[in-house]
C-alpha cells in the first residue's frame, strides 16, 4: 500500500468516526473554530479600521487634489516632506522675521494654472441648543461642492446654500436635542441660522460641530464687532485652500516646490501616494532615522498566537485522546489486519487534520460574518467608518492553516499514545497501567521557582525582558507540578460526600484528560489576572496623581465681574433649577488687602498682598524641597516618600490649585455651611470657632501653638482714587498672630482652601472682603441638557459669572478592560469545564452503569458531573490566580524602579506605585464561574441511564 493510499485510508476513517461521534467533533470543531473566529473577526476589523494613506487623504482633502496651508511664516522658503505634514525652513534660512513685520502670503497665485478652490476657515462659538448653549467649532466650507465627498457627507436634509443656513454633524444634533428644520444662534452677534442638513464626517464621528458657506459667519459677526465694542470679534483660525489641479494634471511635486518658495505647504494626493525619490526632496537630508521598528509588536503577535495555539491544544488534546480511547477497539483491529503503528497514528492525526480543517473553516467564514453584521457598531466604537472590508488574502489563509495545524498538534499526544498501545490490549478494551512520571514534578518545581526569582530580580532591575522570561518560566513549571496538584486532589475527598469525593478521585485517577483542562483554564486566567492587577494597579497611581480643582461631588458658581453684584444671585438660580443639588449652598467670598489685584494688575506692586507665614523646622518645612531634599530622597524607600508627600508640610509644596478664585493664599471668607459641604469637617468644634470668630486652619503646618501669623501688604495704587485718598503715604505692612481651631491633617489637600476666615474678623484686621462663589454639592454628575440649560440662565443673567464641577480623573476604559478580561477567562473556564465534564462522562458511563447497578439515585449522575466540572474550573482559577500575580508583580517592580528615579532626581515627584489586587475580577472567576459551571453542568447532564448492549 502507498504512502497516499494509507493515508486516504485513515482520512476516510477519521472521517466516519467524526461524523460517527457526532458531540465529541462538535466540541473539537467549537473550541478550534472559536479562536480562529476571534482572529479573523480581529484581523478583519484591524485592517478595516486602520485607514490607508488613500483613505488619510480623503479624511483631509475629500476629492480634491491638494490642501494648500499658509503656515503665517510670511513669503519665505519653506522645505516640506512629501507628506504634507513636516515641514520648516531651510537651515541656511535667515533668521525669522517677528510676527507683526511678516508680509501676507498671496496662496492663490501659488495654484497651478487653471485649478479650482474652495476655502475653508474655522472659529470656536456659543450657540443656542434645545437645552441652554454649548460651545461648539464653526466651519466655513462648501460642503455641498463635490470636492468634498468622502470627507463631508449629508445623511439628512439639505446641504446649507444661503448665508442664513448652516448643518450639523449628528453628534451636534445628538448632544443639543436639536433636528433638521430648527434654528440656532451664534451669541455674541445674536445671528440666527436654520439648520438646514445633518452631516456625517466619516473619519470622526464623534465630532459635534456646525458647517456653513464662507461669508456666512466670520464676516458678519466681524461687522457686529466694529459695530458695537461690548461684543467681542471672533477668534477665527487660519484659512486652508482645497484645491483641484488642471484636469488630468492634478497637483504634482514641482507644484509643491514651488509653492513653498512662497512660504506654503501642500499636502498633495499624488504626491503622497506617489512619493519623490529623496534626490529630489530639499528636506529629506534633515530627516533621517525615522523608520519605525516594529520588532516588538511582531514579538508579542507572535507570543499572542503561540499562546492561543496552547489554549486550543491543551483544550482540544483530551478530547482527540478520549476518542482514540473510545476508538481502541477499532483501532486495535487496524493493527491485528496489518497496520503498523505509524498507521495507527496515522488515523487518529487524520481526525485532528479534519475537524481541525472544519473548525478553520467555520471559524473563518464566522469571522467574516459576524465581522460584517456588528460592523456599524465597530465604527460608531471607534469613530470611524471603514473605508471598506479590507481582506489580505495570505493572512486569512495563514490564520485558516493555524487552525488545522493546531487540530493536528492537539491530536499529536493522543496519536503517539495509541501507536504505543498492543493490539491485545485495544481489542479487549485494557487500559493497562503507567506510573506518573516523578521526574517532572520536580523539575516543575525548580523551574517555577527559578522563574520566579528570575521575573522579581528584572523587575527589581527593570529588565522587563528578564520580567517576561521569568512569567513564562514560572507559568511552564506550575504546569509541569499540574498532575501532582491533580493527585493531590483525590486524596482530599476522604471525608467529604460520595459525590465529590468520586469527582476528586475520577479528577485524579485520569489526570491525562483532567491536567490539560486544569492547564488551560490556568493558562487564561493568569493572563486575565496579570493583565487586571496591572490595569487596576496603574487606575490606583493615575487616582493619586490626579489634583482635583474642588472637593469631588461639588459644583462651584464663581463671579466673573463682581461689580456686577445682581448677578451672582441669578447664576445661583440657573444652578439650583438645573444641576442636580443635593443640599443647600455654602457662600465663599474672597478677602484682600490695600487695592484688589483683580482690578489693579496692570503695573507690578500697585495692589495689596496677604498670606499665612509658614513656620520653619520639623513639621513646617517640607524636608522633600530645598537644602539636604535630593540626599534624603537617596536615603527613603517609596512608602516613606508618600507619606512624607501628603504630610501638610509638603501638600502645598506639591501642588497648589487656586480653583476658588482666591490667590496663593488660599484664605477664604466662609462660615460653618462651607466646612459641611466642601471640606466635609462635620466637627461641631470647628462650626463653634467660625461662629466666635475664630478661623479654621485646613493645613496644621502653618500653625504654631494654636495660633497663625497673617502678614498682609497693604499697596493702594494711583488708580485705585477712592482708597488712595484714605490711605496716602507708602505700603503698610501689618502682622497679626491669630488664635485658630487647627483641622485634622487629613484636610490639608482640600482642593483651593488653606485657611477659613470668617467675614467679622475680616473686617477688624482691616482687611476687604466681598462675596464671590457658592458652593453646592451634587447628587450626581450633571448631563449636557443640564449643564447647557444653566449656560443659557448665567448667560442671559448677563454672562457675568460661571460654574465648575470637580474634575475627575482621566477617564479611561479600565472597567471595561477588567471586564472583558474576567469575561474572557470565565468562557475559558467553561469552556475548559464543560469539556472535561463531557469527556469525564464519556469516559466513565462504565462506573456510571455500576453506581446505578448497586443503587444509587438517579440525581447522583447530575451532582457528579457538577462536581467534576466544579474540580477543574474552580483548581485551573486558583492556580491561574497565583501564576498570574507574579508577572504582574514583577513588572509593577519595574515602574517602581523608575518611578524612584525619577524622585531622587526630583524629590517632588511622586514615587508611589502601588500593587492592586482586581478582587472583584478575582471573585467573578474563583467564586461566581466554578459555581456557574458545576450548576449548568449538573443542570444540562441527564439523570437517565442509558441502556447498554453487551459488546460481541
Amino acid at each position: 500500500m502507498s504512502l497516499f493510499s494509507g493515508w486516504r485510508a485513515a482520512f476516510r476513517i477519521a472521517r466516519r468516526d467524526a461524523v460517527r461521534a457526532k458531540g465529541r467533533s462538535a466540541l473539537v470543531v467549537a473550541m478550534i473554530a472559536l479562536p480562529v473566529l476571534g482572529v479573523t473577526a480581529a484581523d478583519l476589523t484591524y485592517r478595516s479600521a486602520l485607514p490607508t494613506v488613500a483613505e488619510d487623504l480623503t479624511a483631509d482633502l475629500g476629492a480634491a487634489d491638494a490642501l494648500f496651508i499658509d503656515q503665517g511664516m510670511g513669503p519665505v522658503r519653506l522645505e516640506q516632506m512629501p507628506d504634507g505634514v513636516l515641514w520648516g525652513t531651510p537651515e541656511d534660512a535667515p533668521d525669522t522675521l517677528p510676527e507683526d513685520e511678516r508680509k501676507p502670503v498671496d496662496v492663490p497665485a501659488t495654484f497651478p494654472k487653471g485649478s479650482r478652490y474652495l476655502t475653508e476657515q474655522s472659529l470656536p462659538a456659543s450657540v443656542t441648543t434645545r437645552h441652554g448653549i454649548t460651545d461648539t467649532q464653526i466651519t466655513e466650507l462648501a460642503v455641498a461642492d463635490p470636492l468634498l465627498r468622502g470627507r463631508v457627507e449629508l445623511t439628512e436634509g439639505a446641504y446649507p446654500k444661503a448665508k442664513d443656513e448652516i448643518a450639523a454633524t449628528e453628534a451636534f444634533l445628538k448632544a443639543a436635542g436639536l433636528s433638521v428644520g430648527d434654528r440656532v444662534t451664534v451669541r455674541g452677534p445674536e445671528q440666527a441660522y436654520t439648520l438646514t442638513g445633518a452631516l456625517e464626517l466619516p473619519a470622526d464621528l464623534k465630532s459635534e460641530s456646525l458647517f456653513a458657506v464662507p461669508g456666512a459667519v466670520i464676516a458678519p459677526w466681524q461687522k457686529a464687532a466694529d459695530g458695537d465694542k461690548e461684543i467681542l470679534p471672533p477668534q477665527a483660525g487660519d484659512r486652508k485652500w482645497l484645491v483641484q489641479g488642471p484636469s488630468g494634471a492634478g497637483v504634482t511635486w514641482s507644484d509643491v516646490l514651488a509653492a513653498n518658495e512662497k512660504g506654503v505647504v501642500v499636502r498633495a494626493r499624488q504626491v503622497v501616494l506617489d512619493p519623490p525619490p529623496d534626490s529630489e526632496v530639499p528636506m529629506a537630508a534633515q530627516m533621517g532615522g525615522w523608520e519605525t521598528n516594529d520588532a516588538e509588536m511582531t514579538a508579542a503577535a507572535l507570543t499572542v498566537a503561540a499562546m492561543a495555539v496552547l489554549e486550543i491544544v491543551l483544550l482540544a488534546g483530551p478530547a482527540f485522546a478520549v476518542g482514540a480511547r473510545r476508538s481502541r477497539r477499532q483501532l486495535g483491529l487496524v493493527g491485528s489486519c496489518g497496520g503498523t503503528r505509524g498507521q495507527v497514528r496515522a488515523v487518529v492525526l487524520a481526525g485532528g487534520a479534519v475537524l481541525g480543517g472544519v473548525g478553520a473553516v467555520v471559524g473563518v467564514g464566522a469571522g467574516f460574518g459576524l465581522t460584517a453584521l456588528f460592523r456599524p457598531m465597530i465604527e460608531d466604537f471607534t469613530g470611524r467608518r471603514f473605508g471598506e472590508l479590507t481582506v489580505h488574502p495570505w493572512e486569512i489563509l495563514a490564520i485558516a492553516v493555524l487552525g488545522l495545524v493546531t487540530g493536528v498538534l492537539a491530536a499529536l499526544a493522543p496519536a503517539i499514545v495509541a501507536g504505543r498501545q498492543s493490539v491485545l490490549e485495544s481489542l479487549t478494551g485494557r487500559r493497562g497501567s503507567r506510573r506518573s512520571s516523578r521526574v517532572l514534578p520536580v523539575v516543575g518545581s525548580l523551574v517555577l521557582a527559578g522563574g520566579v526569582a528570575l521575573a522579581v530580580y528584572g523587575g527589581v532591575s527593570g529588565n522587563i525582558n528578564l520580567v517576561a522570561g521569568g512569567a513564562v518560566l514560572a507559568e511552564l513549571g506550575l504546569l509541569c507540578c499540574i498532575p501532582v496538584i491533580v493527585g493531590f486532589l483525590g486524596r482530599l475527598g476522604r471525608r467529604l460526600p460520595l459525590t465529590p469525593r468520586i469527582a476528586l478521585r475520577d479528577a485524579a485517577r485520569n489526570r491525562g484528560r483532567t491536567a490539560p483542562a486544569v492547564a488551560a483554564v490556568m493558562a487564561a486566567v493568569a493572563g486575565s489576572v496579570a493583565i487586571a492587577t496591572y490595569t487596576s494597579s496603574s487606575a490606583a497611581e493615575q487616582a493619586y496623581d490626579h489634583e482635583p480643582n474642588l472637593t469631588a461631588g461639588t459644583a462651584a458658581v464663581m463671579a466673573f465681574d463682581t461689580s456686577q453684584k445682581a448677578n451672582l444671585p441669578r447664576a445661583r438660580a440657573a444652578v439650583e433649577q438645573n444641576y442636580p443639588v443635593n443640599g443647600g449652598r455654602a457662600d465663599v467670598g474672597r478677602v484682600w488687602a490695600g487695592s484688589d489685584c483683580s482690578v489693579y494688575y496692570e503695573e507690578e506692586n500697585d495692589c495689596g498682598t496677604i498670606g499665612l507665614v509658614k513656620p520653619t523646622g520639623e513639621g513646617h518645612s517640607c524636608p522633600l524641597k530645598g537644602k539636604g531634599a535630593k540626599e534624603l530622597a537617596l536615603r527613603i524607600s517609596a512608602h516613606e516618600h508618600k507619606r512624607l508627600m501628603n504630610s501638610p508640610a509638603c501638600v502645598d509644596e506639591r501642588w497648589t490649585s487656586v480653583s476658588l478664585g482666591n490667590d496663593d493664599s488660599k484664605i477664604v471668607i466662609g462660615d460653618a455651611g462651607l466646612l459641611t459641604s466642601y471640606v466635609k469637617l462635620d466637627d461641631p468644634a470647628a462650626a463653634k470657632a467660625l461662629a466666635a470668630g475664630t478661623p479654621v486652619l485646613l493645613n496644621p503646618a502653618y500653625a504654631e501653638n494654636g495660633e497663625v501669623t497673617l502678614k498682609a501688604v497693604h499697596t493702594y495704587s494711583e488708580h485705585d482714587k477712592k482708597n488712595r485718598a484714605l490711605h496716602p503715604g507708602k505700603a503698610r505692612t501689618t502682622t497679626d498672630r491669630l488664635k485658630v481651631y487647627v483641622a485634622p491633617d487629613r484636610y490639608a489637600a482640600t482642593p483651593g482652601t488653606r485657611m477659613i476666615l470668617p467675614q467679622r474678623t475680616a473686617k477688624e484686621l482691616g482687611l476687604y472682603t466681598e462675596e464671590h462663589a457658592s458652593i453646592y454639592t451634587l447628587s450626581r454628575e450633571p448631563n449636557d441638557a443640564e449643564r447647557q440649560a444653566a449656560d443659557a440662565a448665567i448667560e442671559q443673567a448677563g454672562n457675568r459669572a460661571y460654574v465648575m464641577t470637580a474634575n475627575a480623573a482621566e477617564p479611561d476604559d479600565d472597567a471595561a478592560i477588567l471586564l472583558i478580561l474576567a469575561l474572557f477567562a470565565g468562557v475559558v473556564t467553561l469552556g475548559a469545564a464543560a469539556i472535561t465534564t463531557g469527556l469525564s462522562k464519556a469516559d466513565a458511563e462504565a462506573d456510571l452503569t455500576t453506581l446505578s447497578a448497586v443503587g444509587a439515585p438517579p440525581g447522583v449522575r447530575r451532582s457528579l458531573s457538577g462536581f467534576q466540572c466544579l474540580v477543574v474550573a474552580l483548581t485551573g482559577v486558583l492556580l491561574g490566580t497565583l501564576a498570574g500575580i507574579v508577572p504582574a508583580v514583577a513588572v509593577r517592580l519595574t515602574d517602581l524602579r523608575a518611578a524612584l528615579a525619577d524622585m531622587r532626581a526630583d524629590p517632588m515627584e511622586s514615587a508611589y506605585t502601588p500593587i492592586v489586587m482586581p478582587w472583584e475580577t478575582i471573585a467573578l472567576l474563583a467564586l461566581v464561574v466554578p459555581v456557574l459551571a458545576g450548576l449548568l453542568a449538573a443542570a444540562l447532564t441527564s439523570s437517565r441511564q442509558k441502556l447498554a448492549r453487551r459488546a460481541g
